[in-house]
């Protein structure tokens, strides 16, 4: 298929991508809206003018509520892990694909599983955590073979930024299609949309760029050259050194930089409505739309810090480690500052400006952190992206529970304490990875073979050995070697 020739390939990856990465965050989010109307008291307007209250169409109590929207990570913290070992072995492309096409089928079968029982409907949330909870891991499987080091950054924010943009397109777009349609055309229509995005995923996307057939030459060899791969790749089977991994320093500078930036992702996400509701007495619909503003930031600044960071290996200006540190660092550094300014400005503006500016740089610390498994461990980045998924995925659990207990009478002090613990903890995640982590391969991930040959045993019918590139030209490879020569002198 010729699709976008003047596009390079890795890009088209990169879009779409970004395109599944805003349909997952669109079905996770989803159901937070749609169970408001679920559970709203239904009035029917008689002949007569009397107003007869129907009651809700589900009369969940809030401790049912909040059993459904918590049993989503349930599952999704099952299978990080092994999504990443998955992802190694088999592919990232079909296990990211079948993540969302899984999720996307669930989601369309939600409110027929809604009416049948809750406890069908809350066991439909588990099982799409379950595929959910491969997609990150799988997503670093696949750029492990398809981005050259000198783009990581800028490839993984476009990649990765699709969630926040699709957390910002998927909570008004859900409440009005609530209020005009009713609460299942949330799920039919996100649901479908999915299963559009899947078959295009199918069809265009290769596991490697060797199995790619609309792929150019040049930039396939561009692309082996920079990663390293060569003939010899195809016979490996490199087993995970797990040992190795649960061990190594700069994996757990990984994990709690992970863990900071997502218990304050998790704090926010949810209570953020609430608390302009709470603090300048704003509706709900109102609270809504200005708390979806710091998201819509947050997606801007990942996709502009990946190329910044980029830019600044590239050139040379500073070394891999100095950039991971850099960005991961300030971006916490500067959450932490402006959430606790946030909890006491008085002002509506300030405070809405100074949350935009903290959870806006939260992608600044994304493109950091989140790239550096691809820098230590480049074949086992969708292991160690599930192992950091997994840890920061407790927050998700936690962070809500202990935000409802300490705000019980929804007082600015409450709020205070809230915010003062997210910085409190994108501090301490910020002083961990400036002391342990690292922009150089491990080690024990030095083998530059690919992590097993079954991905290009299955694209190809024939063992046809690869020629090893041969470009005369300047190369990013060449930017890499002096990349890691100038990591050595960190």
């Amino acid at each position: 298929m010729e699709t976008l020739v003047w596009v390079p390939r890795r890009y088209i990856v990169a879009i779409l991508g970004f395109l599944g990465f805003a349909n997952i965050y669109a079905l996770r989010v989803n159901l937070s809206v749609a169970i408001v109307s679920m559970t709203t008291n239904r009035t029917y307007e008689a002949p007569n003018g009397t107003t007869i209250n129907l009651g809700p169409e589900f009369p969940w109590d809030r401790e049912i509520q909040g059993l459904i929207l918590s049993s989503f990570f349930y599952g999704y913290i099952a299978t990080q892990i092994l999504g990443g070992y998955l992802a190694c072995h088999y592919g990232g492309k079909r296990l990211f694909g079948v993540g969302v096409l899984a999720t996307a089928i669930f989601t369309i079968l939600t409110p027929l599983l809604a009416k049948l029982s809750v406890y069908l409907l809350t066991a439909a949330r588990v099982v799409e955590g379950l595929f959910e909870g491969v997609t990150y891991p799988a997503m670093h499987g696949l750029w492990s073979r398809w981005a050259p080091p000198s783009e990581r950054s800028r490839l993984v924010a476009i990649t990765l930024s699709g969630s926040y943009f699709g957390t910002v397109a998927a909570l008004p777009l859900s409440g009005a299609l609530a209020e005009n349609q009713g609460w299942s055309a949330i799920f039919y229509i996100f649901g479908v949309l999915a299963l559009i995005w899947s078959a295009v995923w199918f069809y265009i996307v290769s596991e490697t760029p060797r199995s790619d057939k609309n792929i150019s030459e040049a930039e396939r060899e561009y692309i082996e050259e920079s990663i390293g791969i060569t003939s010899s790749s195809n016979l490996a089977r490199i087993e995970v050194p797990w040992h190795n991994s649960l061990t190594s320093v700069p994996v757990w500078a990984i994990v709690a930089a992970h863990f900071s930036e997502n218990w304050g992702f998790y704090t926010l996400l949810p209570e953020l409505p609430t608390f302009m509701s709470d603090r300048f007495g704003y509706s709900m619909h109102d609270s809504g739309l200005l708390s979806a503003l710091p998201y819509l930031a947050m997606g801007i600044v990942v996709q502009a810090s990946g190329f910044l960071a980029d830019w600044l290996r590239t050139t040379g200006i500073l070394s891999t480690m100095q950039v991971r540190k850099l960005f991961t660092c300030c971006g916490f550094i500067i959450q932490a500052v402006f959430l606790l300014a946030a909890a006491h400005l008085g002002s509506p503006a300030a405070v809405i400006a100074t949350l935009t500016v903290a959870v806006g740089f939260g992608g600044f610390a994304w493109s950091g952190f989140s790239v550096n498994q691809l820098d230590i461990a480049p074949q086992f980045a969708s292991v160690l992206m599930g192992l950091s998924n997994t840890v920061a995925t407790v927050p998700g659990i936690i962070s809500p529970l202990l935000t409802g207990h300490l705000i019980k009478h929804k007082t600015i002090s409450e709020w205070q304490t809230v915010f003062l613990i997210s910085s409190t903890v994108y501090i301490i995640g910020a002083v961990v990875y400036a002391f342990l982590a690292s922009g150089k391969i491990q080690p024990w991930a030095s083998n530059n073979q690919e992590c097993n040959t079954l991905l290009d045993d299955q694209s190809h019918t024939s063992n046809e050995e690869l020629a090893p590139p041969t470009i005369t030209t300047t190369t990013t490879a060449a930017v890499e070697e002096e990349i890691e020569d100038d990591d050595d002198d960190d």
